[in-house]
């Protein structure tokens, strides 16, 4: 079942981290975004089905790091350095028909339910 399925989410402090992780059968293109309160989906993060490329937006370079474990079909946002604005609902979205990066929210086909992240000062 291509339906992802997140978890991970939770209330940290400011520099704590958390470990996001979405589970969905079968090896594709995966996307986190997250949605602060009032804002659109915003990618955080993606991976191509090969591993060959990932994305991070640049808040989040060198403090999140997106990773695939084949075996369990899942792949996890590992977020470090967690800072206030890092807020919001994290969703882990897949598009099983690109070999390529996506970076907008209608590129991806299947959604999860979302996780909250909330980080206190």
């Amino acid at each position: 079942q291509v339906q992802p399925v997140e978890s991970g989410g939770g209330l940290v402090q400011t520099g704590d981290s958390l470990r996001l992780s979405c589970a969905a059968s079968g090896r594709y293109l995966m996307g986190w975004f997250r949605q602060a309160p009032g804002k659109d989906r915003q990618l955080v993060a993606a991976i191509d089905w090969k591993e060959s490329s990932a994305y991070y937006e640049d808040s989040v370079k060198g403090r999140f790091t997106i990773s695939r474990d084949t075996r369990n079909n899942t792949v996890y946002l590992q977020n470090d350095s967690l800072q206030p604005e890092d807020k919001g609902v994290y969703f882990c979205a897949v598009r099983t028909t690109a070999y390529t990066l996506r970076y907008t929210a209608r590129d991806y086909q299947y959604w999860g339910q979302g996780t909250q992240v909330t980080v206190s000062t």
